[in-house]
């Protein structure tokens, strides 16, 4: 059915079956009285008890802010082979947050040798290759120039990579879209250092390299060096923690995330990429035709539902709200739209404010669930006009070789006992 024939609500919104709602009970606040209802009117008829937290004096208080002790199971999830301690991921818990941003503690981490524990007073960093001159610079030297805050995602080109599998993994939103955070980054333009070491008009491409043991290090264009990319010194306001890059990251917005490298030590511009380890043996994308990508930066528009996922259990026929975040490398989300049958219809979700250009934007969508089965998916469409793809499409196109770059849609199967599943529609 073409989107300009589908049947329409009583608001005039395309309408979505299986208990898919009009966004318009969010905007314009009719949703109190139809999800609450008796429940809070029989809740005001009898008097609030007086808790023991409430009568006497609570914990003094702390040099650094802890979260509740309710709160224990909030935590990164992560699994290293045996014979390499420190090599391997810790996922961000996406199923217990909400909103856009992830804290510092629970940001996803990538790492290839363990983290470093890097001396911010004898950390340097050189810029050298094709410039004019050389510079070497400390974090003191750093912290003297003009900085910028933006918030922008992190994903590892392997995120979501277990969907590529035959059959559906059954395990739970952090084991297969964990390694994606986002952050507010404070940090030196880029831009600004290569104005002052002058960069030779025959540059092209500059090589990252970080100061773990892994050597770990990639190359990017000189174009997105001269564009968005900062040098990152602040995560959420304070030093960046040290599993993303203490003392300085690199942040290159909507690229894969190991190009952002951390522990930053070293810039060299040059005419071509360096083709190092991680940008050949890996990070390059497989095709059905047994060709590949190679240096596919930006990562394309993508959306989950992290509320309800597994691990939630529905607990009885009603309303729901779904939620889940969105995000593109190459811009900004310009809608979401949520399904509860497996993608046969669908109705438009809404973004929560900002919606910012490479960065996490929450949605939410407004769901009377029957108490039968129902497939949840979501769609989101960025402002290139990029949509995302069904998995049957990706994978015609990509087949099931690869682990990089997956942005199908991901559905979450729901049975009648209220529990959520990986699956495939």
């Amino acid at each position: 059915m073409a989107r300009k024939d589908r049947p329409r609500d009583r608001f005039g919104e395309p309408a979505a079956g299986n208990g898919i709602m009009s966004r318009r009970i969010f905007l314009e606040g009719a949703l109190v009285a139809g999800a609450a209802g008796a429940s809070v009117t029989a809740a005001r008829a009898e008097p609030l008890a007086v808790p023991a937290w409430s009568k006497q004096p609570g914990s003094p208080f702390t040099p650094y802010g802890q979260p509740s002790k309710f709160e224990s199971k909030v935590v990164r999830t992560f699994a290293n082979p045996a014979n390499a301690p420190g090599t391997g991921s810790a996922r961000t818990p996406h199923q217990h947050l909400d909103g856009m941003m992830t804290p510092s503690g629970l940001h996803f981490e990538r790492s290839h040798s363990g983290v470093p524990d890097i001396d911010p007073e004898q950390h340097r960093l050189v810029i050298h290759g094709m410039v004019r001159r050389s510079m070497v610079y400390s974090l003191e030297n750093l912290s003297r120039y003009p900085r910028t805050s933006r918030i922008a995602f992190l994903e590892c080109a392997g995120n979501s990579g277990a969907l590529n599998q035959a059959q559906p993994a059954q395990v739970d939103i952090q084991a297969i879209h964990g390694l994606l955070s986002c952050a507010d980054w404070t940090g030196v333009k880029l831009s600004t250092l290569l104005d002052e070491v002058g960069v030779d008009p025959a540059a092209t491409w500059v090589i990252a390299e970080g100061a773990d043991s892994s050597g770990m290090s990639r190359s990017f264009p000189i174009a997105k060096a001269m564009d968005d990319a900062l040098l990152c010194m602040y995560q959420n306001g304070e030093r960046v923690r040290p599993s993303n890059g203490y003392p300085v990251r690199l942040l290159l917005p909507g690229f894969e995330g190991n190009m952002n490298v951390k522990w930053l030590r070293r810039l060299k511009l040059t005419n071509e990429p360096q083709m190092a380890k991680d940008e050949t043996s890996k990070y390059t994308v497989l095709l059905q035709n047994e060709k590949a990508w190679q240096f596919v930066f930006p990562l394309e528009v993508k959306s989950v539902i992290t509320h309800p996922s597994p691990g939630h259990l529905l607990k009885g026929a009603g309303f729901y709200e779904i939620s889940g975040l969105a995000w593109s490398g190459n811009g900004t989300i310009r809608s979401v739209e949520v399904s509860a049958d497996g993608g046969k219809t669908w109705a438009p979700a809404v973004l929560n404010n900002p919606v910012l250009p490479k960065a996490l934007t929450r949605f939410r969508a407004a769901w009377q669930w029957n108490g039968g089965p129902a497939q949840l998916q979501s769609r989101a469409t960025d402002d290139t006009g990029m949509v995302q793809p069904s998995r049957a499409a990706f994978i015609a196109e990509r087949g099931l070789r690869g682990n990089y770059h997956f942005n199908a849609i991901q559905t979450w199967g729901i049975n009648d006992k209220g529990e959520a599943a990986n699956a495939y529609a």
